[in-house]
């Protein structure tokens, strides 16, 4: 059929008008798909909007000078007439909120933020973004709860919010995302329980629900998850059982269940229902039963943890199959079987060429290290053995484990010397030997070991100097050598934070050069024999926070330099010979928590603001010169400088007469009475006591050390007049009891004198033995009458 001419004519006109109709459109007015462009380009200024602070200047050019598809991070489709597609804004310290008009970029298909400091929540609009395949928010700030409908996105494949502050439960509908691969929500705050239509998630191959507060059971739905590979419940509060079902994944590489609350057995064919596993990881949990010796059936094995369980029986002496072996944790459980072989097992992992860590601490293991060890991997970074009850001596051919960073030993029975060839392990930072029965001197090659950053050698039998090297060791954290029998000086280059020397026999002074000190601490040097003053630059340390130094031979006056030490918490300066006034700066120390200034020779007032409002904080007994303070203290009130009236002065000497005369008669009656019963001793006494028949020549310093300050604790009884404490007297080894004298009433002084003539016709066996008496004056200028018993188990007879 043939169109009449007339018609053609009308239709290629008509065809001509439409293409320069449309080509007029297209040139002089926004097209639909410009519209839709300008929707991205808003949601994407929307997004700009909330970011309060872009250190690194990344959304700088997100202008109106760029299209905004070339803005960085953006990535449009060339597809869908420039859509963005991808948003990746990963690792630039953004800080802000998340725009809800991210819902708008309908064609997103990835979205990277992570590694940014967002705050706030997740849009909920976020879930209209049904093309979404990849979500990654981790390493951020933000809070609240997971979106619902999350489910919405059907397409998402990854999801990972870990490292962020999300609170609330895990959406169940997240169990109908069936194109799912990795789900990562660990290190959040998420409670309650993994919901059951997880089970769903078939293509699910990574599940990391660590370290959040998840509870209840693991549910058995998850043994559907066929495609797992890495499944890790690490560090939550789940309880029950391992389901025997979930050994049945026989794809898992990396099974994590460590810091829960699970017990029962270790699956004891774990090591064949898990024929791929890299990483298993137990620890911290409550299991029980043995090790099992399936493991090596996984002869891909890397990562091995079972520490912090109650496990018990042998360790496997068949693991030098696992040739992968890197990492061996059984810490922490109830190991060995105290036949002397237990420590055959490191024999076997010389075989696993490629380990890094053997932690084998705090178990039962009985017996001495092998020879072996000296072949194990030129790799081994950490040999932690501590805590068991390894006997001998510390092999010599320790020195062939170049790559040691860090070496337990501690809490065991060695004895013998550190083998000088310790030193040749130059990378070590951490060596732990206290607690044995080492003896002999401190090598001094210990200080070639530059790096070394703890060194523990406290209580053992070490004796001698401390070597002159350990000025070499300037990386130095903690340094505790004591409870050994060291002598001589300290080394004035030592360096460290933590500086524990006490209950040694060092002597001389303390001198110290601040330059190594200057992030000191804590430092104890006490129960030594060091004498002198306190050094001046001891104030320099202004990051101390314990210092101990009672129990020396130091005098002299505090310095004022110690007023820069703001953050001291605990400070002893009891027992040395320490004098002069009590410095007022110790009212200015905000975080002081105890001061001991007991048992020197301190006189002044006592301050009375800051600490020393605290009598349980502080201690001054034992300075008998000191007045004033809280009424606590129970010090006597600081005489005036001013002149006093006659009358007040005489009345006082009259006083002070009296009662000298007083006393110097008592005194003389006590010493009267016992000249007299010695000169005619009962005919018919028992052995009273260690201490023979003579008079004990005490001190009131002796009975308040005897009677610890009259503590309470040793009150044993209360009578008309006084009141008696236990006590020791060391210096005489014998037990002791001491009725203290209340001289306020009057009658105590009679009370004194009928006890005194009493000795004179004890022969009574329920009578108990009088040693000695004490009358002079206590540390506060008080006076001080004390009656000293033997010892008997029955209070009453002191009480009368």
């Amino acid at each position: 059929m043939e169109f009449p001419h007339s018609n053609l004519k009308v239709f290629w006109s008509f065809t001509l008008f439409r293409a320069i109709l449309l080509s007029s459109i297209l040139s002089s007015s926004p097209s639909i798909f410009t519209l839709k462009n300008e929707t991205d380009r808003l949601a994407l200024l929307a997004f700009k909007d909330g970011i309060s602070e872009d250190s690194q200047g990344v959304l700088t050019l997100w202008n109106n000078s760029l299209h905004f598809c070339q803005w960085e991070g953006v990535t449009c489709s060339r597809t869908h007439h420039q859509r963005v597609t991808i948003l990746n804004l990963t690792g630039h310290s953004l800080v802000g909120h998340l725009s809800p008009h991210l819902g708008n970029l309908s064609f997103l298909r990835r979205i990277d933020l992570s590694s940014n400091k967002f705050q706030g929540q997740i849009p909920q609009e976020i879930t209209r973004l049904f093309r979404l395949q990849i979500l990654n928010l981790e390493e951020n700030s933000l809070q609240g709860e997971i979106p619902s409908n999350l489910s919405y996105c059907s397409e998402l494949i990854f999801i990972n919010i870990a490292s962020n502050q999300l609170t609330g439960k895990l959406p169940a509908d997240l169990g109908s995302l069936s194109k799912l691969t990795n789900l990562n929500v660990g290190l959040n705050n998420l409670t309650e329980s993994i919901p059951p239509s997880f089970g769903n998630l078939s293509s699910l191959t990574t599940l990391y629900l660590w370290r959040n507060n998840f509870s209840g059971q693991i549910p058995n739905q998850l043994a559907q998850l066929s495609s797992m590979i890495y499944f890790q419940l690490s560090v939550n509060q789940f309880s029950g059982t391992i389901p025997p079902s979930i050994c049945n994944l026989s794809s898992i590489q990396w099974f994590g269940v460590a810091g829960n609350q699970l017990h029962g057995n270790i699956p004891s064919n774990i090591g064949l229902t898990f024929p791929h596993l890299q990483g298993i990881l137990l620890g911290g949990n409550q299991f029980t039963a043995k090790v099992p010796i399936s493991l090596t059936n996984a002869s891909g094995l890397r990562f091995i943890d079972f520490a912090f369980n109650n496990l018990s029986g042998p360790v496997p002496v068949n693991l030098g199959s696992l040739p992968a072996l890197y990492i061996f944790r059984i810490a922490e459980n109830q190991l060995g079987r105290r036949e002397g072989d237990d420590l055959i097992f490191l024999t076997s992992l010389t075989n696993c060429t490629h380990l890094e860590e053997i932690s084998a601490g705090n178990n039962n293991l009985y017996g001495e290290l092998p020879v072996s060890i000296a072949n194990l991997s030129s790799q081994l970074r950490q040999l932690l053995l501590g805590g068991n009850q390894i006997y001998g001596s510390i092999p010599k051919v320790i020195e062939n484990l170049v790559s040691l960073i860090g070496l337990s030993l501690l809490d065991n029975v060695l004895k013998g010397t550190i083998p000088g060839s310790m030193g040749k392990l130059n990378r070590l930072q951490a060596l732990y030997l206290h607690g044995n029965s080492l003896s002999g001197k401190i090598p001094s090659s210990i200080g070639n070991i530059t790096r070394l950053n703890g060194l523990t050698l406290y209580g053992n039998n070490f004796h001698g100097n401390i070597p002159s090297t350990f000025g070499n060791l300037r990386f130095m954290e903690l340094l505790y050598l004591s409870a050994n029998n060291l002598t001589g000086t300290i080394v004035k280059q030592i360096s460290g934070k933590f500086i524990n020397l006490s209950g040694n026999s060092f002597t001389g002074s303390l001198v110290m050069e601040v330059a190594n000190l200057e992030n000191l601490w804590g430092l104890d040097v006490s129960k030594n024999k060091l004498s002198g003053e306190i050094p001046e630059t001891l104030g320099n340390c202004q990051s101390l926070e314990n210092l101990r130094m009672n129990g020396n031979l130091l005098q002299g006056t505090i310095p004022q330099s110690l007023s820069a030490l703001k953050g001291i918490r605990f400070l002893d300066l009891s027992k040395n010979n320490f004098s002069g006034q009590i410095p007022k700066y110790f009212e200015e120390f905000l975080f002081l928590e105890r001061l001991n200034l007991s048992f020197n020779n301190f006189e002044g007032e006592v301050p009375k603001e800051g600490i020393f409002k605290i009598a349980s904080a502080i201690s001054v007994v034992g300075n008998s010169k000191l007045c004033g303070g809280i009424p606590e203290l129970q010090l006597p009130a600081c005489v005036k400088q001013a002149s006093k009236k006659r009358r007040n002065s005489f009345a006082r000497r009259v006083k002070i007469t009296v009662i000298i005369t007083v006393s110097s008669s008592i005194l003389l009656l006590c010493i009267s009475a016992a000249l007299c019963w010695r000169r005619n001793p009962p005919k018919k006494v028992s052995s009273l006591s260690t201490v023979e028949n003579q008079w004990l020549q005490v001190s009131y310093a002796d009975l308040v050390q005897a009677t610890d300050g009259f503590s309470s604790a040793n009150l044993i009884g209360v009578g008309s007049f006084g009141y008696v404490y236990k006590g020791v007297l060391e210096h005489f080894q014998t037990f002791v009891a001491v009725k203290v004298l209340n001289l306020l009433q009057q009658a105590a002084f009679k009370s004194f004198a009928a006890e005194c003539e009493a000795l004179r016709n004890i022969q009574h066996r329920n009578l108990v033995k009088i040693l000695t008496i004490c009358s002079g004056i206590d540390f506060y200028g008080n006076d001080f009458k004390a009656l000293v018993f033997e010892y008997m188990p029955n209070e009453a007879k002191y009480s009368h």
